[in-house]
C-alpha cells in the first residue's frame, strides 16, 4: 500500500512529536545494527534524473529505429492488449541486453511498498524518477530496511534504466544506500508547503516540496551568469569594494549603523557601490562593475528588502546615452538567454524585450500623462502652487526639481509597462550626475521603467570636483534640515575627483526586481533564498 506522506498542517503537535519519535527510534535500530546512515562520506553519482532520462530517450532511440510502432487495427480488445504486451516485452528485452546502468542519489519524496517488490520516487536537483526496488535483486535485508524508511530519507540508487508499461523511465535499483535519515515531517505531498511565512522561513524546505521555487533560484543563477558573460564580452573587469563604510554615499537611503570594536569607531553598511567604483575609474581601470549586497534601512514591501543584490558599472569614456544602449542590448541578451525568447508575460502582461525602447525625458512624460509641461514652469513656489493644486505632498526643503520628481511618480510610473528610459531628471535630485549643456537645470540620467517599476538608475558621471563639493554641500544642509536619506560630504572621494576622472558612463541595477520579472514572481521575498523577516517571539 501506498505510505502516507505523515505531515498535516493541522495534525495535533503531539501526534507530529510522536511521528519524530518514530523516525529516532528507526535511526537508533538502525545504529544499534551497525547501519548508521550518517556515518557515509560520500556517494559516487554519475548521473542527474533528466541526463539518465536523455540519456535512455537516446539510447532507445537507436536501438529501436527500425522497429515499426505496434499495430492493433482489426483486433478486440484482449487482443489488442496482448499484442501490446508482447510488443512491451519484446523492446524491454532489447533494451534490457544493453542496459545504462546509472548511480543516482536524492530525496525519497513517495514510496508504496507491494509485497516483495516496492515503488518509490527519488528526487535530486533536476528532477524527479521513478525507482524499482525489488527484495530478490536487492537482498532481504536490504529490503527489510527500506520498506521501513520514510519520506525524505536520502538515498544513493545503483541500477540500470528502463521503460516501465506506462511509459515512464525508471530505475531498476541493483542495490540502495541509505545516505541520510530525515527526523522530520515533510509536508503533506498533495499540498505541499503553502503558507508564505513558512517558505520563506523555512526555505530549504519550500525548495524541496516546491519544485517551481527551486526553478527561480535556478534561473536566478542563470541570469546573474548571463550578465557576467554579457559583460565579460564587453571587456568589463568584476570587482569587489569594502561593505563597511565611514561614509555612506552613492543613493539617497538611510543606512544600518554598526560599531567596529577594534578601531572603536562607527561604521556604516554601504547603500551603493558608486564611489568606490569611480575610484577605480580614476585609477584607469577604464570598465567596472560589481555585483553585491547592499543594504538601506527601509520599509519592507513587494518590491523591497533592507538588504538586495545591486549591480553597478562604470565606463570610461562614454555617457548615459552608451549606457541606454548597453542597457538595451543586455536586457536583450539575458532574456533570450535564459527564456529562450524575448517575449514574455509577467502576470498577465506580455512585455516584449525585442522591440526597441521607448525613450522619454521626464518632463515630456509628465506632460504626456498629466498634461502640465514643467518646461514653463520657472520658480520653486509655481512649482508648490501646482502640487497644493493637485493635491501632492511635499517638503518645506523641496524645489521645483523634487516637486517635478513627485509628479513623475504620481501620474506616470503606473502607465509605464513596456520597456521605457525615462531621461533628463532635476538637477536637484541627481547630485552626482553630470549637468546637460543645452538645459543646467537637468541632468543627463535615465531611469528605466519596466512594469512599472524601476529597473535601473543610470548618469553621465559627474567629474568636475569644484560643482561635486557644491552639490555635497547642497545635500549637507538637506540632513542639517532633517533629511535622513541626504548624502554627506565625501572628502576622499572629492580628492580622487580632483586627481582626474574621465567622461564616463555608469548605472546602477536592481538584480532581484530583474529576477522578479523573468521568473514572474510577484514579491521581492520570492526571489531571494533567505528574505529579511521579523523574529518570532
Amino acid at each position: 500500500m501506498a505510505e502516507n506522506n505523515q505531515n498535516n498542517a493541522n495534525a495535533p503537535q503531539q501526534d507530529i512529536n510522536q511521528l519524530r519519535k518514530v523516525r529516532r527510534d528507526k535511526l537508533a535500530e538502525l545504529q544499534n545494527a551497525g547501519k548508521d546512515p550518517f556515518v557515509i562520506t560520500k556517494f559516487d553519482q554519475t548521473h542527474h534524473t533528466d541526463e539518465a532520462k536523455a540519456l535512455y530517450e537516446k539510447h532507445e532511440a537507436e536501438l529501436l529505429k527500425d522497429r515499426a510502432p505496434v499495430c492493433t487495427d482489426g483486433l478486440s480488445e484482449e487482443e489488442a492488449r496482448e499484442k501490446i504486451n508482447e510488443d512491451y516485452n519484446e523492446r524491454r528485452a532489447i533494451m534490457d541486453a544493453q542496459p545504462i546502468n546509472v548511480s543516482l542519489a536524492g530525496r525519497m519524496m513517495f514510496k508504496r511498498v507491494m509485497g516483495k517488490a516496492s515503488f518509490a520516487n527519488i528526487r535530486d536537483l533536476k528532477g524527479d524518477i521513478q525507482v524499482y526496488v525489488a527484495r530478490d535483486v536487492i537482498g532481504e535485508e536490504p529490503y527489510a530496511d527500506f520498506k521501513k524508511s520514510d519520506i525524505g530519507d536520502i538515498y544513493g540508487i545503483k541500477g540500470y534504466l528502463f521503460k516501465t508499461k506506462t511509459g515512464e523511465i525508471s530505475v531498476h535499483a541493483a542495490s540502495i544506500t541509505l545516505l541520510s535519515k530525515s527526523l522530520q515531517i515533510l509536508p503533506e505531498k498533495f499540498h505541499g508547503l503553502t503558507d508564505t511565512d513558512t517558505r520563506y522561513r523555512q526555505r530549504y524546505v519550500d525548495l524541496i516540496m516546491n519544485p517551481e521555487s527551486k526553478d527561480v533560484f535556478v534561473k536566478r543563477s542563470a541570469i546573474i551568469r548571463e550578465i557576467r558573460s554579457f559583460l565579460a564580452g564587453r571587456n568589463f573587469m568584476e570587482v569587489e569594494t569594502p561593505m563597511l563604510v565611514a561614509n555612506a554615499g552613492g543613493a539617497a537611503a538611510r543606512p544600518f549603523v554598526t560599531h567596529y570594536n577594534a578601531l572603536d569607531e562607527d561604521f556604516k553598511l554601504r547603500i551603493s557601490l558608486e564611489l568606490y567604483l569611480k575610484r577605480l575609474i580614476v585609477g584607469g581601470l577604464e570598465r567596472v562593475f560589481e555585483i553585491g549586497r547592499v543594504f538601506r534601512n527601509e520599509g519592507l514591501d513587494t518590491r523591497h528588502n533592507p538588504e538586495f543584490t545591486l549591480m553597478e558599472l562604470y565606463q570610461a569614456y562614454t555617457d548615459y546615452e552608451g549606457m541606454m544602449e548597453l542597457t538595451e542590448s543586455m536586457f536583450r541578451h539575458v532574456a533570450e538567454k535564459v527564456l529562450g525568447t524575448t517575449k514574455f508575460k509577467y502576470g498577465d502582461v506580455e512585455l516584449d524585450f525585442g522591440k526597441p525602447f521607448e525613450r522619454l525625458t521626464m518632463n515630456d512624460a509628465i506632460k504626456k500623462y498629466a498634461g502640465i509641461d514643467f518646461d514653463t514652469i520657472k520658480t520653486d513656489e509655481e512649482a508648490k502652487k501646482l502640487a497644493d493644486e493637485h493635491h501632492i505632498e511635499y517638503e518645506k526643503f523641496h524645489t521645483k526639481g523634487d516637486i517635478i520628481n513627485l509628479f513623475f511618480e504620481e501620474y506616470c510610473e503606473e502607465k509605464l509597462i513596456q520597456p521605457t528610459f525615462i531621461m533628463d531628471h532635476p538637477l536637484a535630485i541627481s547630485p552626482l550626475t553630470k549637468k546637460k549643456p543645452t538645459d543646467p537645470e537637468k541632468v543627463e540620467r535615465f531611469e528605466l521603467f519596466i512594469n512599472t517599476w524601476e529597473m535601473c538608475n543610470a548618469y553621465s558621471e559627474l567629474n568636475d570636483p569644484i560643482d561635486q563639493r557644491e552639490r555635497f554641500a547642497a545635500q549637507d544642509k538637506n540632513a542639517e534640515a532633517g533629511d535622513e536619506e541626504a548624502q554627506h560630504t565625501d572628502e576622499d572621494f572629492l580628492n580622487a575627483l580632483e586627481i582626474g576622472m574621465p567622461p564616463t558612463g555608469g548605472i546602477g541595477y536592481g538584480i532581484d526586481r530583474l529576477v522578479m520579472l523573468l521568473t514572474d514572481s510577484p514579491a521581492i521575498r520570492d526571489v531571494l533564498l533567505f528574505p529579511t523577516l521579523k523574529s518570532i517571539n
